[in-house]
C-alpha cells in the first residue's frame, strides 16, 4: 500500500479517499470471487461461457479475486510491427509475448490470429488466450480508419482460445457495418462457449473540438460501453475518461442534464464510475486500457489507472505497450504493480 501511495504522489489522498455520490457503490455489481454465481449465472450465457470466464478469473496472480490483468499485443497491425517492436525486438516473436504474460502473472494474453496460431500448441494449456478478430491495418495509403475481420470465430475455438475480442469504432461512418459483423461473431462465440471482449472505442474527427478530445469523454465512452453491453460483450475494454460533456459541447445526439449535474463530477473516479454504470451497472466487466508508453512515468501512470478503475468498480486493466516496449524485467515489474492494486485490500470500491 505504501508503494501505491508513493506512486500516486500528490493525488494519493483524492484518489484513495474519494466516495462516489452520483452512482453509489451499493447500486453497482462489483467484481469479486463470486461474480459468475452472483451476476453472470443470471444471464443466458451457456455453461461453457461461464466455465471459460472462470478460467480467466482463476489464472495468474489475481486468481480468485474476480479481477483481470490482461496483456494485449495487436499493435503490430494497428501501429506497424516496426513501430511496436523496434523498442524491444524480441517481441517480433509471439512466443516471447506469451512468455511475458506468463512471467508477468497475467490472467490472459490477447493477440492476433497469426501470433497466437504460431504458438498455440505450446501455450494454450498454460495461459488463457484471447484472439482479436479484427484490426485497423495501417499499411493502406492514404490512411483509412476501419476495423476489418482478420479471423473467424471458429479459428479461435480450434486453437483453444477461451475468448475472442474485437474493436468497433463507434461514431465512425463504418460503425454500423462493424456492429453487424461483431454482433454475429459474438453470438457465434457464445454458441461455442467462448467469452466476448469488445474494444468499445470512438472514432470521428469531429469528436475533437477546440483543443478538447472527446474520444475520451465520459458521456461518449459511456454510451459506447452501453452499446458494447447491448452486443452481449462479457468484458468491455475502454479508455480511461479524461473529460466529459461530449454530447453537450459537440451538440449532437441525446443526453440529459443530470448526467453532468448529479451522476458525474470532475473527479476521475466519478467519470470512470459513469463508464461502469453504462456497462449495465457492472454486469459487463469494465477493463480500462493502459495507453501508450511514455517512458519513465509509465509505472506511476499504470498504477493510477488501476486505482481509478478498481475504485470505480471496474474489473481490471489491459496494458500492452507500457509492458512489452521495455526490458522484460521492467515489463514484469509494471504488470505486477498493476496487479498489486487489485490485490490491495485497502484499495476499495469508492
Amino acid at each position: 500500500m505504501n508503494d501505491i501511495t508513493k506512486l500516486l504522489g500528490s493525488e494519493a489522498d483524492t484518489l484513495l479517499g474519494h466516495v462516489c455520490r452520483g452512482v453509489p457503490a451499493e447500486t453497482i455489481h462489483p467484481p469479486g470471487p463470486d461474480f459468475i454465481d452472483r451476476v453472470m449465472a443470471q444471464s443466458d450465457r451457456r455453461p461453457n461461457v461461464l466455465r471459460n470466464m472462470q478460467a480467466l478469473f482463476d489464472h495468474g496472480r489475481l486468481a480468485g479475486t474476480g479481477y483481470l490483468s490482461i496483456l494485449p499485443v495487436d499493435q503490430g497491425i494497428e501501429h506497424s510491427a516496426g513501430a511496436s517492436f523496434a523498442p524491444n525486438p524480441r517481441y517480433f516473436d509471439p512466443a516471447n509475448i506469451v512468455e511475458l504474460a506468463i512471467e508477468g502473472g497475467c490472467n490472459a494474453v490477447a493477440s492476433t490470429l497469426g501470433g497466437l496460431a504460431a504458438v498455440a500448441r505450446r501455450y494454450a494449456h498454460r495461459i488463457p488466450m484471447i484472439l482479436k478478430l479484427n484490426h485497423n491495418e495501417t499499411l493502406s495509403y492514404p490512411a483509412i480508419y476501419d476495423q476489418t475481420l482478420f479471423a473467424q470465430v471458429e479459428q479461435a475455438f480450434e486453437m483453444g482460445c477461451v475468448a475472442v475480442g474485437a474493436t468497433i469504432y463507434f461514431g465512425s461512418h463504418e460503425s454500423r457495418r462493424q456492429i453487424m459483423e461483431i454482433s454475429e461473431a459474438f453470438e457465434r462465440a457464445h454458441e461455442l462457449g467462448m467469452v466476448t471482449v469488445l474494444w468499445a472505442y470512438l472514432r470521428n474527427p469531429d469528436f475533437k473540438q477546440d483543443g478538447t478530445d472527446y474520444h475520451v469523454a465520459a458521456d461518449l465512452t459511456g454510451q459506447a460501453n452501453h452499446l458494447a453491453a447491448t452486443l452481449k460483450a462479457d468484458i468491455v475494454k475502454q479508455k480511461l475518461p479524461e473529460t466529459n460533456g461530449g454530447y453537450r459541447d459537440i451538440a449532437f445526439g441525446h443526453t440529459h442534464a443530470r448526467v453532468y449535474d448529479e451522476l458525474t463530477s470532475d473527479h476521475p473516479i466519478d467519470l470512470a464510475r459513469y463508464q461502469v454504470a453504462n456497462c449495465y451497472l457492472g454486469r459487463a466487466g469494465l477493463i480500462n486500457s493502459g495507453g501508450g508508453s511514455k517512458g519513465a512515468s509509465d509505472l506511476a501512470e499504470a498504477v493510477r489507472t488501476a486505482v481509478i478503475n478498481k475504485r470505480a468498480g471496474g474489473m481490471g486493466l489491459i496494458s500492452g505497450r507500457k509492458a512489452f516496449q521495455k526490458p522484460t524485467g521492467e515489463g514484469v515489474e509494471l504488470l505486477n504493480a498493476i496487479q498489486d492494486v487489485y490485490l490491495a485490500k485497502d484499495v476499495t470500491i469508492a
